[in-house]
């Protein structure tokens, strides 16, 4: 599994410019206000979640969007939505509970997750998320972002979660 040391020598070498915070660990969006409010963008909640059908996906959301798993899957098209078990998490991101991330996909080498983005999200710039540890803050650029993900051979599926639509 890649370390955050990792990350940020995948992002140097694909010209993905990042800055990082490093802060107390974090473990829910409501913690660490004062250092939200030190990093401008978009900050996020991250949720790992498994369908009825066994497929994996990774929602990433701004930390105040609104998701109703009850009602998600019939926009994305899955299965019944619940959490994903932890052990699956580590497998497949290489993260634990308190530490779901976008950047996490990086471990993702079989493409087993599909990653779903908040159009709020999708429109902030730049994005926080944690580097794979819930002990530090990591922005990009939305076009770094979008880089990261290209490199990785991901595309997102945007989802408007207030309309509960997907949008292109």
């Amino acid at each position: 599994m890649k370390t955050r040391t990792d990350l940020f020598a995948f992002f140097d070498a694909h010209g993905v410019k990042h800055s990082t915070l490093d802060h107390p660990p974090v473990f829910r969006v409501e913690e660490g206000l004062e250092i939200k409010a030190a990093l401008p963008g978009g900050h996020t909640k991250n949720l790992f979640l498994k369908d009825a059908k066994g497929q994996l996906w990774l929602i990433s959301a701004l930390g105040e969007t609104t998701i109703d798993l009850k009602r998600l899957h019939t926009v994305i098209g899955s299965g019944r939505l619940s959490f994903g078990p932890e052990a699956m998490m580590i497998e497949t991101l290489g993260v634990t509970p308190g530490s779901v991330t976008a950047f996490g996909l990086i471990n993702d080498t079989e493409r087993r997750v599909r990653f779903v983005l908040d159009k709020a999200l999708a429109d902030s710039d730049p994005v926080n998320f944690h580097p794979l540890s819930n002990d530090a803050t990591t922005a990009v650029s939305q076009a770094d972002f979008r880089k990261f993900l290209a490199v990785l051979g991901i595309a997102p599926m945007i989802v408007d979660f207030e309309a509960m639509q997907v949008v292109d």
